[in-house]
């Protein structure tokens, strides 16, 4: 896909879908591209998931630079369905921003730690 600038090796990738469950359950996350783009644009996502298999890319594209203009740290996940999943939709969704980690503070601040390292963000 064409919106996906660097690869999430997979064992973060399982980092990150832990992350996700206990922030949806423990804290607070926004889901699908206008919730999350909202979420960016005021200032309040701490960390942004987009999955890779969205299509039309169109309804992500604009994610990554967004997530650099407002220096939030972003990552990919392999599938909507299994993004959706990780944070209890029966249904996939094409991208979730975290607004409060809950529980998952620290595994949060890790993540974000590795995915700033991965997209060369500072």
């Amino acid at each position: 896909m064409g919106y996906v600038d660097f690869e999430v090796p997979k064992e973060l990738v399982s980092t990150i879908k832990e992350g996700l469950i206990v922030s949806s359950e423990t804290g607070k996350v926004k889901k699908g591209a206008n919730e999350v783009t909202k979420a960016i644009e005021r200032g309040n996502a701490k960390l942004v998931i987009i999955a890779q298999d969205v299509s039309p890319e169109e309804i992500v594209i604009h994610l990554p630079a967004l997530c650099k203009d407002k220096n939030v740290p972003y990552g990919y996940f392999p599938t909507k369905k299994e993004l959706g999943q990780a944070i209890g939709l029966n249904v996939g969704t094409a991208a979730v921003a975290v607004i409060n980690p809950g529980n998952a503070e620290t595994l949060i601040r890790d993540i974000s730690e590795k995915l700033k390292s991965l997209s060369g963000s500072k």
